[in-house]
């Protein structure tokens, strides 16, 4: 349930703790951390694979939610509204390629997999207007509000509506760790177990990589896993993340900011981090439902609050917040599983638009899959300007996307565009010095090149 007025004191007890809070969850016993076995983090490859046979599979999908995370805005790409509306490839947005992706999956196995957004006050209006034109699709789709907390005054500790900041910005939705108490205050969990729902598969919106695995789904199954965090190695683009330990014989998310000063505060882009234990990349996972409702019921989930500074119209401000992730150490028999980079592939910047709409990736019955041709297997690194960070600005700058299958690297600064059918190779750094506008033209091929000028062309 959303934070009111009525419950502002406990608001404040929890900020006057959060010194406390944020000090256990920093100092864990170091000599207490062991390296997860491969019971612990299940490397994809050895969980046995789902056979051809149409009524398992239905069986499977018959026991299936899936909900996707939808309270995030697109303003940081110059939007507005909800971000799962952001068209991402062939003039399909992110819900439309969920949409189609689940609508497939009930057509071809005749089984009801359910699709739930979890909504913030941000996104809710928008969304339940945007629904509508999946009246006739073969998904039945759910929305609910996750809470609504009132934003703390960071240097009074006091909740921002009480002093007056009464519209939207003084309050904001408190983290994805929030799903689990709000699916089960909607209602919508004990409808679905009803239904004979066991599990509810968990991903952002914006993650085109997060689709439904048959072979995760029947693994936890069969093993009785109340819980599955998914996790993929890093790369040189991954700024944010924990990884999964094992801690005093469970499961546990590590954060980064929980590593001891004597351990060494390591840059979440070095290749000291990348290279060590700490090297993997949250993706979501699947929960069950029943387990969800209990510890609920119970109150347990004490996840660590983390504190998420702000400025907010000159004011600095606190968001007190929670992951999913760090609910993994309450529920029983919960594991990791190790998959493949493609789970994840989020849309977080025009960068990754890019990456996305270009011929790296094909588009298959709303499932966007990676070109075979492309044979390193990492993607290339992306770095575009400010001109490009707003998508209608990316847009105007490239008359087509290039092609990018056997580029490593680009960088691209200043008032630079890109004509139709450009190549682009290798490492390749595009720079507007001069004040000029500077625009590849058509059918450029352009390999292993820094570009100043139309003279470097």
């Amino acid at each position: 349930m959303a934070a009111t007025t009525a419950n502002l004191p406990q608001l404040k007890s929890a900020v006057d703790g959060l010194t406390e809070m944020s000090g256990e969850a920093h100092h864990i016993e170091w000599s207490k951390i062991q390296t997860p076995t491969d019971e612990i983090v299940v490397p994809y490859e050895k969980m046995a694979s789902v056979s051809e046979d149409v009524s398992e599979t239905k069986n499977l999908l018959d026991k299936l939610v899936v909900l996707k995370l939808n309270g995030g805005l697109g303003t940081t790409m110059g939007c507005t509204g909800p971000k799962s509306v952001i068209e991402v490839r062939d003039g399909l947005t992110f819900l439309d390629l969920i949409v189609i992706q689940i609508e497939n999956l009930n057509n071809k196995y005749g089984c009801k997999v359910p699709l739930v957004l979890m909504n913030s006050f941000n996104t809710h209006d928008d969304t339940q207007k945007i629904v509508e034109k999946y009246t006739n699709s073969n998904v039945d789709i759910h929305t609910f509000n996750q809470s609504k907390y009132p934003r703390v005054v960071a240097d009074e500790f006091v909740p921002w509506p009480s002093k007056g900041k009464t519209d939207k910005d003084g309050w904001y939705p408190p983290g994805h760790g929030d799903v689990f108490p709000s699916l089960m205050n909607s209602g919508k969990l004990d409808a679905f177990l009803a239904q004979g729902k066991e599990y509810v598969f968990v991903a952002n919106s914006d993650n085109l990589g997060a689709i439904v695995d048959l072979t995760i789904l029947k693994h936890l199954i069969q093993n009785k896993n109340e819980y599955c965090m998914e996790v993929t190695p890093k790369t040189l683009a991954d700024v944010k993340g924990g990884t999964l330990i094992s801690y005093e014989g469970k499961v546990q998310l590590l954060e980064i900011a929980q590593v001891p000063d004597e351990h060494g505060k390591l840059s979440m882009n070095s290749n000291q981090l990348r290279s060590s234990r700490y090297s993997t990349q949250t993706t979501y996972g699947l929960t069950f439902l029943k387990a969800i409702k209990k510890l609920v019921e119970a109150d347990a989930l004490k996840m660590e609050i983390i504190p998420n500074p702000k400025e907010v119209d000159g004011v600095k401000v606190l968001q007190l917040e929670t992951a999913a992730g760090a609910a993994i150490r309450f529920f029983d028999n919960a594991i990791g599983v190790n998959v493949p980079r493609s789970r994840f592939l989020p849309v977080k910047a025009t960068s990754d638009l890019l990456l996305v709409q270009s011929d790296l990736y094909t588009l298959v019955d709303g499932f966007v899959t990676r070109n075979s041709a492309r044979t390193n297997p990492s993607n290339p690194s992306i770095e575009l300007g400010p001109e490009f960070k707003k998508v209608s600005n990316f847009l105007s700058r490239f008359k087509s996307i290039p092609s990018i299958v056997e580029l490593d690297s680009l960088k691209v600064s200043g008032d630079v565009s890109f004509g139709s059918s450009v190549v682009l190779k290798g490492k390749v750094t595009v720079t507007e010095k001069s004040g000029v506008k500077l625009e590849i033209p058509d059918g450029a091929m352009v390999e292993n090149k820094d570009i100043n000028g139309p003279e470097d062309l």
